[in-house]
């Protein structure tokens, strides 16, 4: 095999991070009285949050910030009472439950079960290592390295530097970065000079010069790249 170490993203790559986060949204407007809540707010929330974690990306804000700053904007906006530090410590409890796998995420890992394979995600330590680790890839990964935890995130070279110190890496080609964002996975993982692959099930066209290296439709279509 080509490569020694694979680098995985977790949402929308690993996990289904859609249906987990309508989960834990529910169950968080159920707990504050809205049991309508995702019906009626959840197409305003993610517009929030794809604005707020692009600024994340570019260094413009702090997970932490996002966290809170989604729900503020969110009950601002739709005239809400509602705490937002508290809500969204409410959320991050439920999603950190959330254990819901892209089709193939199993076949994949067992099928790559003689090859290092680790996390690297710019999601929250506490809910990304829950939900790994309530899975059934719960063994599979040497390490689960957040953004949170490397103090940077995708696409920044610091949280490469800090995965690769982690993990003991040594030697670029030999390590593989896969993941469904082009400018956080895909970006970062050219940015620091390792192979990539866009997982790309919808066969959405890539607008940007990002160019990885490999771009599958299906995670088990991975296999046959590595062999």
């Amino acid at each position: 095999m080509k490569y020694e170490m694979i680098l995985f993203d977790v949402d929308d790559t690993l996990f289904d991070f859609g249906k987990s986060e309508k989960s834990a949204l529910q169950l968080a407007f159920d707990e504050f009285g809205l049991p309508t809540g995702v019906a009626d707010y959840a197409a305003h929330y993610k517009e929030i949050g794809k604005e707020l974690w692009r600024d994340l990306e570019q260094g413009l804000t702090s997970l932490p910030e996002l966290g809170t700053e989604r729900f503020r904007r969110l009950f601002l906006a739709q005239q809400l009472e509602i705490e937002a530090d508290l809500f969204n410590t409410r959320y991050l409890g439920y999603l950190g439950k959330e254990t819901s796998l892209v089709e193939g995420a199993v076949e994949l890992c067992e099928h790559l079960a003689g090859c290092r394979m680790a996390v690297i995600t710019n999601g929250f330590n506490e809910v990304q290592k829950s939900r790994v680790g309530g899975s059934p890839l719960c063994n599979t990964f040497e390490h689960i390295i957040t953004s949170e935890e490397a103090g940077c995130q995708k696409p920044e070279m610091g949280i490469f530097d800090y995965a690769f110190s982690k993990l003991q890496i040594t030697d670029k080609a030999k390590v593989l970065m896969v993941g469904d964002s082009l400018t956080s996975d895909i970006q970062g993982g050219i940015n620091y000079g390792i192979d990539t692959c866009w997982f790309n099930p919808g066969g959405k066209e890539n607008p940007a010069e990002i160019q990885p290296t490999y771009e599958i439709r299906r995670l088990t279509d991975l296999i046959g790249l590595l062999e």
